[in-house]
């Protein structure tokens, strides 16, 4: 925890990955391999990065499987919980994908919306202000790689194409909304289960998403 009430406050809310799941396995990539901890240390102690992250999370889809995955109804709590905020990063979207949600990308925006208008009534600024918002596209599935056939039972050929649709919808989203953008699949790929980010890939988004909030700041 930073303890500097001036620090710029950022939310990093999504799912494994910015939970840290592996690509390699199960369990929790260390705090400081993690992109939000990263994050924390490219930015230094002026900042201070709340890390909200959960494997399985959905837009605001309810899970058969698992009844608390649903992102949207535990949003507005978590923005509650976190404020005063300066900026919100939501990095959502390929567990909507799913075979099971047979989703397509345009009505994954249209949840995403629907984050955005939580912040707006939700969260506040320590000057009473609503945070800025960055939404970041998701990274590709791959179903190249290795370990993408275990992956088979929740997602498949359409996934793959459908993660690739989500840049441009989401950044539609943002350009209508005026919300930031950043395209998370630029510098960021899946390893070897074609799901979760690569190890060297936590690096890289945390320079991509660094960028963005020095220009948002």
């Amino acid at each position: 925890m930073i303890v500097n009430p001036a620090a710029f406050t950022v939310l990093c809310y999504g799912d494994s990955n910015t939970f840290g799941q592996p690509s390699d396995g199960r369990g929790r990539l260390p705090s400081d391999l993690r992109w939000t901890g990263r994050l924390q240390q490219r930015l230094g102690a002026g900042y201070a990065i709340i890390e909200e992250g959960l494997g399985g999370r959905t837009t605001d889809l309810d899970d058969p499987d698992r009844d608390d995955r649903n992102g949207r109804i535990y949003f507005r709590p978590c923005l509650r919980s976190h404020s005063p905020l300066d900026l919100v990063v939501i990095m959502l979207g390929n567990n909507d994908l799913k075979t099971k949600f047979n989703r397509e990308a345009d009505a994954i925006a249209a949840a995403l919306e629907g984050y955005i208008d939580d912040v707006e009534r939700t969260a506040w600024t320590r000057t009473g202000g609503v945070p800025a918002i960055l939404l970041v596209s998701p990274i590709h599935l791959d179903a190249e790689q290795p370990g993408f056939a275990e992956q088979s039972s929740e997602y498949d050929a359409d996934s793959v194409r459908k993660s690739r649709e989500l840049s441009a919808v989401i950044r539609r989203l943002a350009d209508r909304r005026k919300a930031s953008f950043a395209d998370a699949a630029i510098v960021a790929c899946p390893g070897v289960d074609g799901v979760h980010l690569s190890a060297d890939s936590h690096e890289a988004l945390s320079q991509l998403i660094a960028n963005e909030i020095r220009s948002i700041v």
